[in-house]
């Protein structure tokens, strides 16, 4: 192991451009571990634990910026500390060329911009309710990326976005598309009469994309972040929007995502959706059905939600190809699938994809495990081994403390990847592929020679390794979709048409032979 760290005092750089630069880093020839993070204790925490904590990092204050790196065996370390150096300094002139000029603080932005009206805020969580306290004062709507801000804040955050008519996005909000522009981790749709409300980022991703996909369109798309609808907090911002995709008059249809929100938040929010003079499609992910209401429509699923959601706005059911479920290819695969070949594993970048296919498989298996579980005894926490069925969001904060969002570096999931593919009682993995604003290049391609070579080696041991992809992103993404859905198929992959049937596809699969408990 060759060690090496730097330290540039007093200089901050954004969580979203760290994630960027990490992983450019880590894919550097030479690198073992790489780490470029802000000096806070959560980042020195994560240092300790991947073995890159030292002495000069313990006494970095939390405006410094650390540059760590292990080298192995294969070079010198300090060369690789200069290659990243080199990484900032062309990411700092491309910005530079690219902005006419940069601003320093909220305050002269907005002085220099005066027709702004919306502030992202993507600091590290012990400034980020500072900096969104000064971005409502000058009457910006607020998007917070940061996490790691406390529930006090964040109620009293929004308590004042909600004096001054403003939305308080977040914090922990990943995902927002505000007249038509994508903030974030976003999806290209084209615009529509179909507003969004949700406390789930790839959840508003996958229901944007299918109602792109059914012909319809997103006038609005407004993350609140993920505790909103905790009984703390009490649904603040998803009520906020409510009322304003009701004064929008390019919006026709409201559609509200979310985890099973606190029961009291659940009956505030429907006593508000009560009095709406538009329809309302509400999909809980894991929520116990219940009818539909005059104008309310309850969904348990994603694709389900988005077909209710384009049919108030107009279009014809019937004439939509709505991707029913293949049931030869469910036959073909139950008898290609070894007796011991029972379970599936589930490793999703996005943290509502894994809680749809976990609910799928719950509805049919007991034994269903994941780090995202709600009861104690179905957690999987972090570094245990799989058992039975188990499905892991590699979003999820243990994975993410200091190392980038999974969308954008796949190193979590490709090394637990090969795990599973081994272990001859798997017969399926799931996965999904997120494509978009903010995401990597290339999902399916970095994946493909772990997908390849996985499936191969199953063969040899006499068994079929059945592997089902599903690729969130439209025709208008950067990433080409039709690309990603190719390189999955070309190496036997089973694609899913959407997030809903990656779950359903996942447990007809492996049925035969599992016995309930």
């Amino acid at each position: 192991m060759s060690i090496s760290i730097k330290i540039q005092p007093n200089t901050y750089i954004d969580s979203v451009s760290l994630m960027a630069l990490s992983t450019r880093a880590n894919q550097l020839d030479g690198v073992d571990q790489a780490i470029i993070a802000m000096a806070t204790e959560m980042n020195k925490e994560v240092m300790k634990n991947v073995g890159l904590y030292t002495d000069e990092i313990d006494q970095a204050q939390t405006s410094d910026l650390v540059i760590a790196v292990d080298a192995g065996q294969s070079m010198d370390s300090a060369d690789l500390i200069r290659e990243i150096e080199l990484l900032m300094t062309e990411k700092k002139e491309k910005n530079t060329s690219q902005s006419v000029e940069r601003y320093t603080t909220i305050e002269t932005a907005k002085k220099a911009i005066p027709e702004a009206n919306l502030a992202v805020i993507s600091v590290n969580g012990q400034y980020a309710a500072r900096e969104a306290r000064k971005a409502l004062a000058n009457d910006l709507h607020v998007m917070m990326f940061s996490d790691n801000v406390s529930v006090e804040e964040e109620i009293q955050l929004k308590e004042l976005a909600h004096e001054k008519g403003l939305l308080l996005m977040g914090p922990d909000c990943g995902t927002a598309i505000i007249n038509n522009v994508g903030l974030c981790f976003a999806n290209k749709v084209r615009k529509g009469s179909i507003g969004i409300v949700g406390a789930s980022g790839t959840g508003s991703q996958e229901i944007s994309v299918r109602i792109h996909e059914f012909g319809e369109g997103v006038s609005q798309l407004i993350g609140t972040g993920g505790r909103d609808l905790s009984e703390a907090v009490g649904g603040r911002m998803m009520l906020d929007a409510i009322d304003a995709l009701e004064e929008d008059s390019d919006t026709k249809v409201i559609v509200l995502i979310s985890k099973p929100p606190a029961k009291n938040v659940e009956e505030k929010i429907l006593a508000r959706v009560r009095q709406a003079n538009k329809p309302v499609v509400i999909w809980f992910i894991g929520s116990d059905s219940r009818p539909n209401e005059n104008g309310i429509y309850f969904e348990k699923m994603s694709k389900a939600a988005a077909l209710r959601a384009v049919t108030l706005a107009g279009i014809n059911a019937d004439q939509l190809d709505s991707h029913p479920l293949n049931v030869p290819l469910i036959d073909e695969i139950r008898e290609k699938l070894n007796p011991e070949q029972r379970y599936i594993r589930g490793l999703f970048t996005g943290g509502t994809l894994c809680d749809e296919a976990m609910y799928t498989a719950k509805e049919r298996f007991s034994d269903v495990y994941s780090n995202i579980a709600t009861d104690e005894e179905h957690i999987l926490h972090f570094g245990e081994q799989s058992r039975a069925h188990t499905f892991i969001d590699f979003g999820a904060d243990e994975f993410t403390n200091g190392k980038p969002h999974p969308m954008i570096d796949p190193s979590n999931r490709i090394a637990r990847f090969v795990e599973e593919a081994a272990d001859p009682t798997v017969g399926v993995i799931v996965m999904d592929f997120v494509l978009g604003y903010g995401s990597h290049p290339d999902p399916v391609g970095v994946m493909v020679p772990y997908m390849k070579e996985a499936k191969e080696k199953a063969a040899k041991e006499g068994r079929h390794l059945e592997i089902i992809g599903y690729v969130l992103g439209t025709d208008l993404d950067k990433q080409d979709i039709n690309e990603q859905v190719e390189k999955l198929t070309a190496i036997g992959a089973t694609y899913a048409s959407s997030s809903q049937n990656a779950g359903l596809l996942a447990r007809e699969f492996v049925v035969k032979g599992v016995t309930e408990q």
